[in-house]
């Protein structure tokens, strides 16, 4: 509740929400793929919601990677383009990751 009485709508949308139930090899990925794509430049915005993380190259929000954790993955979908198809990814384990890092690079780079 606000000091003036009011109810907000905004809910707990922060990162560290998105870490409650996941188990402990899949949060260690989830804040190794976080730290990566910020590192990827300052213009990197990302988005906590209810059920997944949006990252955005810009404020009309060219989203290019959104993650979505489940409590025995992450799934993760990369968009190069707007008339680029979605690829949609599974992360389970550490070794699946370097590919995956490629692809949200190449997305980063691309998108507009």
């Amino acid at each position: 509740m606000s000091k003036f009485g009011f109810y907000t709508d905004k809910s707990d949308n922060s990162f560290e929400s998105q870490l409650v139930g996941l188990e402990e090899q899949k949060r260690a990925l989830l804040i190794e793929l976080r730290t990566f794509i910020k590192s990827l430049g300052d213009n990197v915005i990302e988005e906590t919601r209810p059920h997944r993380i949006a990252y955005a190259k810009s404020l009309n929000f060219r989203t290019f990677v959104d993650i979505q954790p489940k409590n025995n993955s992450l799934i993760i979908s990369i968009k190069k383009g707007r008339t680029e198809p979605l690829t949609t990814c599974i992360l389970n384990n550490p070794s699946e990751l370097i590919p995956i890092k490629e692809q949200i690079t190449e997305a980063y780079k691309t998108i507009r």
